[in-house]
């Protein structure tokens, strides 16, 4: 066995080896619990892992329906650089129905360990490694490239790994992969498990984060001398989902110099795949979270600012990013003055320091605090009013009748702009109005829409949030009045207008900027 993440003594150097990433969002991901994926969004992520250069796309499982089958073939007709594959049980059907598909191979799954030989399939050891090589003789007879994959096994007797292993390539079969099916091994387990295989064939590994180690496993497969990583975009998957592709990638062309993707792509992936899954990004994930290349603290950002390098182990650009300067508690002056130097605003020192106390005070009060909020602050302390973009002149709402209808009036750079619309209910109908009478300044996305408070009494006052994005910029904005319609309008004009004042020319990440009307 090799020590854990260095070259083995009797292979080529990690940083000389040529490792692949088998992509199985379209699959493995997809049983995550809530995501399902229509043949459209298939396509969609397949022809961005296309673009990323990853080099085998797992399509689906053929055998799950017709339905799974119509979305495998839309990938196929993609024409893509990738091998497509689709999963296979160990049965002669679904390599038949995956052939159906066009597929270029399959991943072939059997059982490995005694658990799933015995318990889940009622067979023996022996009867495993027979079928396999008769499945492995048919799919190869038919042209398609086999990936064996043996299930469960991490948990597997090694020696029967092996033995299945080699059948597998004795029949054809073009690699082997071991699965840590349920995020079950350590790094030793799986880097003594592919150590063993991979003096036999091509070796994969398939790691899952159970324990929070899937990316320490992978790397530990890599290093005893798997060259192909099956992984997921984001690390979606089952329970607590697979190794995270980008974290594979970046990790292994950062450590060690390994390229197996175009990183630059890694972020616009991560975002398509977040939307289709419905599976948000957690802020502080790693390569691709809101926070990765984010710096608050005045220490990490006055060392930003001098060095980029500072406190970043990669610059953003790598993986498709940008840095971002965070306002909030910890700014300092040099990070507010970097922030407006961005947006042309220049002010004197007494102007920043009070710029950065309330920005300050700002965040000690549970705000969100970035662009818009600052050049807001900045102007009030300079004694300069904000040049509003579109403003609320006129709304009207019905709510009787079997259609609830609205009509506004606008004030769009001078310009006046008059526009019904109908809807579900009088807010719907308004909203669709302000979209009408704003054309393409309203060329944005409703993110969230949610009533913040209600006072009691006849006299009662609602609060409405509404989360707004353009572009890659995102307003947060509350407004409040006795009528919900009016908050809500006022809301979303509010934040079509800061959306407009911070401009469509950054390709920073999204931010979230509070005002309160």
């Amino acid at each position: 066995m090799t020590d854990l993440f260095g070259d083995s003594p009797n292979s080529t150097p990690l940083s000389d080896r040529d490792v692949q990433l088998l992509d199985t969002t379209l699959r493995d991901g997809e049983q995550a619990p809530g995501v399902s994926l229509s043949p459209d969004e298939k396509a969609e992520i397949a022809a961005a892992l296309d673009r990323a250069g990853v080099d085998v796309v797992e399509a689906g499982s053929a055998c799950t329906g017709d339905g799974e089958r119509d979305a495998i073939r839309r990938v196929t007709d993609l024409d893509l650089d990738a091998r497509v594959t689709s999963f296979a049980r160990g049965v002669r059907a679904d390599v038949d129905l995956a052939l159906d598909c066009d597929v270029d191979g399959v991943n072939l799954v059997v059982p490995a360990s005694d658990r799933h030989v015995e318990g889940k399939v009622g067979t023996t050891r022996s009867a495993v490694v027979e079928t396999t090589a008769d499945l492995v003789a048919h799919a190869r007879d038919h042209g398609l490239w086999v990936e064996v994959v043996g299930e469960d096994g991490s948990r597997a007797d090694l020696d029967f790994l092996e033995r299945l292993a080699e059948a597998a390539h004795d029949a054809g079969a073009d690699r082997f992969c071991v699965a840590d099916t349920v995020g079950h091994a350590g790094p030793e387990r799986v880097g003594e498990a592919v150590s063993r295989l991979a003096d036999l064939g091509p070796t994969s590994v398939h790691t899952h984060d159970d324990l929070g180690l899937a990316v320490t496993n992978a790397l530990a497969g890599v290093s005893a001398g798997a060259n192909l990583v099956h992984a997921t975009v984001n690390g979606v998957g089952e329970r607590a989902g697979n190794v995270a592709l980008e974290e594979v990638a970046i990790a292994l062309d950062h450590c060690y110099g390994v390229e197996t993707a175009e990183t630059t792509e890694l972020y616009d992936l991560a975002r398509t795949v977040a939307d289709a899954t419905g599976v948000p990004l957690a802020p502080n994930k790693a390569v691709v979270g809101e926070n990765a290349f984010a710096h608050e603290s005045g220490i990490h950002t006055d060392g930003t600012l001098k060095d980029e390098a500072m406190y970043e182990p990669y610059p953003p650009e790598k993986v498709g990013r940008e840095r971002r300067l965070v306002l909030g508690k910890h700014t300092g002056r040099a990070g507010a003055k970097a922030a407006l130097a961005e947006h042309g605003v220049e002010v004197g020192d007494d102007e920043l320091r009070e710029v950065v106390a309330r920005v300050q005070r700002l965040a000690e009060r549970g705000k969100r605090v970035t662009d818009a909020d600052l050049l807001a602050v900045a102007d009030d302390v300079r004694g300069m009013e904000r040049d509003r973009r579109i403003e609320l002149r006129e709304l009207t709402a019905t709510s009787g009748g079997p259609l609830p209808t609205a009509s506004v009036r606008l004030d769009i750079d001078g310009e006046e702009r008059v526009a019904s619309g109908t809807g579900d209910g009088p807010v719907d109908a308004a909203v669709a109005a302000v979209r009408e009478a704003a054309g393409s300044a309203a060329d944005a996305a409703l993110e969230s829409y949610r009533v913040d408070a209600i006072t009691g009494g006849t006299d009662a006052v609602v609060t409405v949030e509404v989360e707004m994005t353009r572009g890659d910029r995102a307003v947060t904005v509350r407004a409040s009045d006795g009528d919900i319609t009016r908050a809500s309008v006022t809301a979303m004009v509010d934040a079509l207008d800061r959306l407009l004042a911070l401009g469509d020319d950054s390709e920073a990440d999204s931010e979230t900027a509070v005002a309160d009307d």
